[in-house]
């Protein structure tokens, strides 16, 4: 079964993103397209990208760096469940992609995105444009969850049936369009 790799993106101390994070994840799970494994930023702790070559030579100097490669280069698919901050990306997911280059290569990418009454979709936008930039592929289906605040109560997040249903159209999405990119990740290898 492909891996799925879902991202929670923000980093900072009572973050919606926990919350919006674990109910995605259960709704992976629950749909069995994929062995689901999880990433938190806030765990992860990548420090700036302190790398003194380009991460297109996979020449890594440090350990965090090669752990972090392989954790992506075994990864088949991913879901950034990420805010928005100021209109764009917020500083831990562009660094989290930024540290590496061809292990992202020919892997689809989907959107779990939250906010105020744009819902994340800027940030999704400007993600797009990266990811793209190293050869990944941005589905269309998407979660959007707009006035995300309202839908936590004591650290859970509830979804509407609107999101419910996005969020399984998406992974039904990105099951598709993994086996399509299957054949091209097989050849080559990080």
């Amino acid at each position: 079964m492909p891996a799925l790799r879902i991202i929670i993106a923000s980093t900072r101390p009572g973050r919606a993103g926990l919350p919006v994070g674990n109910w995605f994840i259960g709704v992976a799970r629950d749909h069995g397209g994929f062995d689901v494994e999880v990433t938190d930023l806030a765990e992860l702790a990548l420090p700036f990208m302190d790398e003194p070559k380009h991460p297109r030579f996979h020449e890594y100097t440090h350990d965090h760096t090669r752990a972090w490669s392989e954790t992506v280069a075994a990864s088949d698919a991913f879901v950034f469940v990420m805010p928005e901050y100021n209109f764009g990306i917020n500083a831990p997911l562009k660094n989290a992609i930024d540290y590496l280059h061809r292990e992202w290569h020919d892997k689809p990418v989907a959107f779990v995105s939250y906010g105020g009454v744009a819902a994340g979709t800027r940030a999704v936008q400007m993600t797009k444009q990266i990811v793209s930039a190293l050869k990944m592929l941005p589905v269309y289906e998407a979660v959007y969850i707009p006035f995300v605040a309202r839908q936590i109560e004591d650290g859970r997040f509830t979804p509407s049936d609107a999101t419910q249903t996005s969020a399984v159209a998406l992974l039904d999405e990105l099951v598709r369009v993994e086996a399509a990119l299957r054949p091209l990740r097989a050849a080559h290898t990080v």
